[in-house]
């Protein structure tokens, strides 16, 4: 629990510190010959690209986690993200190298993206395969903290550096976060390197079921599980990265301070560092669907309290406000790592993880802080930004009525292999939810 955790928080650090600085600053350093705006709307594209390379390593490391397991892959995707990050810290900028530098940081970009595609899940998975019955939603929970963990960390850390002089920041000081995170790398691959392989997959793999390509497996049996997966999590990415990195923009257009709602987002990452594996405790007595189903229809609702209180001037309510707004968030990460692995077979459950979260983020966190600035520019309103989250949520909330959910399915009993819950191979029978 304690490698995964860690191995998360660093990754999320480095992925949430880009876009910060994609917020920020590299419009201007990267893109500085279009208007200011769309050179902030071309960095945030370069946010989004990451969701977009996702999908390509959640099938890679989806692919080799269910094959050669799950220690391994966590170990490469934790290297590939540190080396990725540290390099865009020494990243020449459009004054220096020309039309290279925004090349160079879209590759940089990419490869943060790929890594990421195969990160939270085997995180989620190691911990998930260890823990024992009754305890799952409880350290998984724990596990999902790693988001809001690195989410604390890299705002932090910005709060430190944009603390500093205009001048010196453009120049030199946004460039510690990133190499900062050389050494959180270095911590995280020592404790990655000591952990043991999965028990579920040692069992997988001393019972003869490794797949010969997991993701085409999985997308042939359960291709609603993975629609489900998708537009059940989208409304909870959209509404966490709105919260995380649009809320610099939106905050900047309005004389919000960056270094307020960096606070604003430290307070409400160190609420949800309690209240999600209180959720995940939860979900293992009152059930998982149940929880996270409270967390989509919260979402409908906060959106309309938290920019009221964001433009009320008011450091405390601008504080309230965010907590408010990812109470359904809390709930969501408390218990997704019960509910969703256990509608994945064991040995298809690495690609079920990682595809799934990988088009979540696709549908969802992928283009919504795109679409909110676009939102607020042509409207001058957040109404229409709130409507859009509600909506989400609100598909959400109806997609998880009608999900189902099922015993995780026992590859290996007694050295026999019984694919479904009565001995069948459930085939296309493994859906996750049914609609009626």
């Amino acid at each position: 629990m304690a490698a995964s955790l860690i191995g998360n928080s660093i990754e999320y650090y480095e992925f949430f510190i880009y876009g910060l600085s994609a917020s920020l600053v590299f419009g201007k350093l990267f893109f500085p010959s279009f208007d200011p705006l769309v050179g902030t709307l071309l960095s945030l594209s370069t946010f989004a690209l990451a969701f977009l390379t996702r999908p390509i390593g959640g099938w890679v490391f989806g692919h080799f986690g269910d094959r050669l397991g799950r220690k391994a892959v966590l170990v490469f995707t934790l290297s590939a993200m540190g080396g990725a990050t540290a390099l865009i810290g020494v990243l020449p900028t459009y004054d220096q190298i020309g039309i290279a530098a925004p090349i160079l940081l879209t590759v940089l970009r990419f490869i943060q993206g790929f890594s990421l595609g195969g990160e939270t899940s085997g995180g989620y998975l190691m911990t998930y395969e260890h823990a024992n019955q009754g305890h799952k939603g409880l350290f998984t929970g724990i596990v999902s903290t790693g988001n809001v963990v690195g989410l604390l960390l890299a705002n932090a850390v910005n709060f430190l550096v944009t603390s500093l002089p205009d001048s010196q920041y453009m120049s030199w000081g946004w460039r510690l976060p990133f190499l900062f995170s050389v050494a959180l790398v270095g911590v995280g691959i020592f404790v990655r390197s000591k952990l043991a392989e999965s028990p579920d997959f040692a069992a997988v793999q001393a019972g003869g079921q490794i797949s010969k390509s997991p993701p085409v497996e999985l997308i042939r049996r359960q291709p609603r599980a993975l629609l489900g997966f998708a537009l059940t999590t989208a409304p909870m990415s959209i509404a966490f990265y709105l919260a995380s990195v649009f809320s610099f923009t939106y905050g900047k257009s309005h004389g919000i301070r960056g270094s307020d709602i960096s606070v604003a987002v430290m307070i409400t990452a160190a609420v949800l560092t309690l209240g999600m594996p209180l959720c995940g405790w939860l979900a293992d007595y009152f059930g998982a669907k149940q929880v996270f189903l409270s967390g989509q229809v919260l979402t409908v609702v906060t959106p309309f309290i938290w920019f009221p209180l964001f433009n009320s001037g008011s450091l405390a309510m601008l504080y309230a406000g965010f907590v408010i707004f990812l109470l359904g968030y809390a709930a969501y990460g408390g218990s997704m790592g019960l509910f969703y692995p256990s509608l994945f077979r064991a040995n298809l459950r690495y690609s079920g993880m990682a595809l799934g979260q990988a088009a979540a983020g696709l549908v969802g966190g992928a283009f919504a802080p795109m679409i909110a600035t676009s939102l607020l520019r042509s409207f001058n309103s957040w109404v229409p930004i709130a409507v859009y989250i509600a909506v989400a949520a609100l598909i959400g909330s109806v997609m998880t009525v009608f999900m189902r959910e099922f015993e995780e399915w026992k590859l290996i009993k007694d050295g026999s292999t019984n694919s479904g819950p009565h001995g069948e191979d459930p085939e296309e029978g493994e859906v996750s939810f049914a609609l009626s």
